[in-house]
């Protein structure tokens, strides 16, 4: 049991504050002190009976009744560096480097640097880190804290005491810091914080851990030095050029916690599911995976979106040299990898940010911009430039030190506006009287120059749900530079009218064709997302109409028209299955229903449209632009058929598609060229456990002039499905 010392006349008033951890500088009590010829040691020990100096074997001196050793003499008689012998009541003896014998370690150019907000790698800076002094190793602790009293190291090595390891301030750059002498990787630890003004103590963990506990417990843990040996190197030098605006990108974003599970229903490792994973990929055809959250959490309900270890691959799979390996792995398969990351709000959790050292650090102090009613979560203060570099440094850390391909990033409409899901009366206008969040737009904007500069190649994706202009345009021409957005838009349209019984669908043909009129405004990614097979939203399948039929054909044809539209394209784990229940992060996937017909044609239809998406540039070349894109037919309300053309440099390709359960005999449409046709795909097939209602092998084209174009074709069109035409 820890004694709990009180004030005792012997003790100066510096050693007081460090008994009662309120010593803002422990170096000016604690350590060597020199004074020309004279030396004075003082130690702070509440586990030491006798404590030496080595070498020299110097003997402290115990302030009667208290836990500090005091040693005096000549400062010939001591090194800058030397060790201390301690003997504990049970006659156990360790010998240690002092702390307080070393020097501020941190340098001023990286912690001017962080003050401006430029410091793109502080996460190698500030944290827990192995270090070297004057050929000492131990661990090098650092925390931003500018409204605190006093901040100590806590940890297992010091009985999670306070006063055993208070750090040293760097003034008013607001950083502590304290080398510990001794420390190895696998130690766990906290900072303790007091404030400055109402003397609150807090236990955080750290902002820049790169390690953390298994839920619920929090602690940090120091990592070993990174020596990973990467062997995705073609991967890496291809990404330099990647031209995505004109490449197929089709995603397949997955909770790493419910995709699989061991039979005991259990997680399972990062390199356990690497090669499930590659084996997966290699037969729906994929060209990346976007992971949701894996930056750590304490609530799995959450599923990763209520961040609290912004460096730091979550425990619950394994280590970082596991998450290396899953990265590396899929990189050596041509499997690229982005990440959900969430800048636009951190969780309450008192061990996490909130109220980092007793006061509203990294959110703000009003409710009314620092408070995300809806999700009970805080809101990142993007005008304080060590917050901003905060999060910044966490973009850049997983592009520099785990070769991600990209982020996505979640809530960005939540960033945009101040009024973001406010009543009329709970929020601040900005300066100039507006409802726009001025910090977290140059915010964003800083974010996608920094890391499309930093990492040529990889993407970084919004989620905005509403119309803010440009936001996938660059910078200097006022967007705010994201690779590609989310078009919420067309994915609401087009579940809302596909959830429409059939014989009634012409009376809403225009939530297909409406899309239209904005959809080269952005560079879009069409999502079927986790967010709509959630909370009452029922599974994709269950969302279409009809008998089982329908539902399985209405399905194919979703995903058909999806693959053929302009954008690519981003599909959540379970829907390439048709699972019929909701996704639950709880549980693992519905995988035995693989084994009816029906799920595994859906499969296979998946696995197709990413092949044929692929393999024409007609489907992919062109998804941002108008020149990729044509209409055939888009005004066939009646029979509810949509018919386009997408197009290439090299090639075009012909899609129709019949929304409706009745097959179409003698369906005529134009077609620009003549020649001989064949179908490259239908949805409908019997491959797909469709009925099968197809064109044949060729189909000719006709001198008949039809739709305003010199040739035309006639053709069946099968029932609720959806075909593909390439000229043979």
């Amino acid at each position: 049991m820890k004694r709990i010392k009180i004030k005792q006349p012997h003790l100066n008033a510096g050693q007081e504050m460090i008994l009662t951890a309120r010593h803002y500088d422990p170096f000016a009590v604690l350590g060597l002190q020199r004074s020309e010829n004279t030396a004075r040691v003082c130690v702070f020990s509440p586990t030491a009976e006798e404590i030496s100096i080595l070498p020299g074997d110097l003997k402290l001196t115990r302030i009667p009744e208290s836990d500090f050793f005091e040693w005096s003499g000549k400062s010939a008689d001591i090194d800058d560096r030397y060790q201390l012998k301690q003997i504990d009541a049970s006659g156990k003896e360790s010998v240690t480097y002092d702390p307080y014998c070393f020097p501020p370690q941190l340098l001023d150019f990286d912690l001017h640097l962080f003050a401006e907000g430029k410091h793109w790698h502080i996460y190698r800076i500030l944290g827990a880190h192995l270090h070297t002094v004057d050929g000492v190793s131990g661990v090098l602790f650092a925390s931003w804290a500018p409204s605190a009293e006093r901040v100590s190291i806590i940890g297992d090595f010091n009985d999670w005491d306070g006063r055993r390891h208070p750090m040293r301030s760097r003034g008013s750059t607001g950083v502590w810091e304290l080398f510990i002498p001794g420390l190895e990787a696998g130690c766990l630890y906290k900072f303790e914080i007091r404030n400055v003004n109402s003397g609150q103590i807090l236990q955080k963990t750290d902002p820049y851990g790169q390690q953390f506990e298994i839920r619920p417990k929090t602690a940090s843990i120091v990592t070993r030095d990174d020596k990973y040996i990467w062997q995705d190197a073609i991967w890496m030098q291809q990404r330099l050029t990647y031209d995505w605006l004109h490449q197929p990108v089709s995603i397949y974003e997955l909770h790493l916690g419910s995709w699989h599970r061991d039979e005991r229903g259990n997680f399972l490792n990062y390199r356990e599911i690497a090669h499930r994973l590659v084996d997966y990929i290699s037969t729906t055809g994929f060209t990346h995976i976007e992971l949701l959250p894996i930056t750590e959490h304490p609530l799995d309900a959450s599923w990763g979106y209520q961040t609290t270890g912004y460096f730091a691959p979550t425990s619950r799979f394994g280590d970082a040299d596991d998450f290396h390996y899953f990265v590396d792995y899929l990189h050596q398969h041509n499997i690229g990898i982005l990440l959900d990351w969430v800048p636009a709000h951190f969780p309450k959790d008192v061990h996490g940010l909130a109220n980092f050292d007793g006061s509203a650090l990294y959110e703000h102090e009003d409710p009314r911009q620092g408070e995300h009613r809806d999700w009970g979560t805080l809101i990142y203060n993007y005008g304080r430039k060590e917050v901003k570099n905060f999060l910044l440094s966490s973009a850049l850390f997983w592009l520099d030190e785990f070769h991600l391909d990209g982020l996505r990033v979640d809530a960005v409409a939540s960033m945009l506006y101040l009024d973001y899901s406010r009543d009329a009366h709970d929020w601040l206008p900005n300066i100039h009287g507006g409802n726009e969040n001025i910090e977290a737009i140059e915010f964003l904007r800083e974010l996608n120059s920094v890391t499309h500069a930093e990492h040529p190649g990889t993407m970084v994706i919004a989620e905005e749900s509403t119309s803010w202009p440009q936001v996938t345009r660059p910078t200097n021409i006022g967007g705010l530079g994201f690779s590609m957005k989310w078009n919420m838009g067309w994915m609401h349209d087009t579940l809302d009218y596909m959830s429409k019984d059939p014989i009634h669908r012409h009376y809403h043909h225009n939530q297909l064709t409406f899309g239209l009129l904005y959809l080269f405004s952005e560079n879009f990614v069409l999502p079927f997302s986790h967010d709509e097979v959630v909370h009452g939203k029922s599974s994709m399948l269950y969302k279409m109409p009809g008998d089982e039929w329908q539902k399985f054909a209405n399905l194919r044809l979703l995903y058909t028209y999806m693959f053929t539209y302009p954008g690519k394209k981003l599909l959540f784990m379970g829907c390439e299955i048709a699972q019929g229940h909701e996704w639950n992060h709880d549980r693992a996937l519905d995988w035995h229903l693989l084994q009816y017909p029906l799920h595994q044609g859906v499969k296979t239809l998946v696995g197709d449209l990413n092949k044929i998406y692929k393999q024409h540039s007609a489907l992919n070349e062109y998804d941002f632009e108008r020149r990729g894109f044509e209409w055939i037919d888009c005004n066939d309300t009646d029979q509810s058929v949509l018919s386009y053309l997408r197009r290439s440099d090299d090639e075009t390709v012909i899609i129709i598609l019949n929304f409706t359960p009745v097959p179409r005999e003698n369906y005529r449409i134009g077609v620009p060229e003549d020649g001989t046709y064949k179908e490259i795909l239908n949805s409908d097939s019997e491959f797909y456990a469709g009925s099968n209602v197809s064109n044949g092998v060729n189909i000719a084209a006709q001198k008949i002039s039809w739709m305003n174009r010199p040739y035309s074709l006639s053709l069946t069109l099968p029932p609720m499905a959806g075909i593909v035409l390439k000229k043979a």
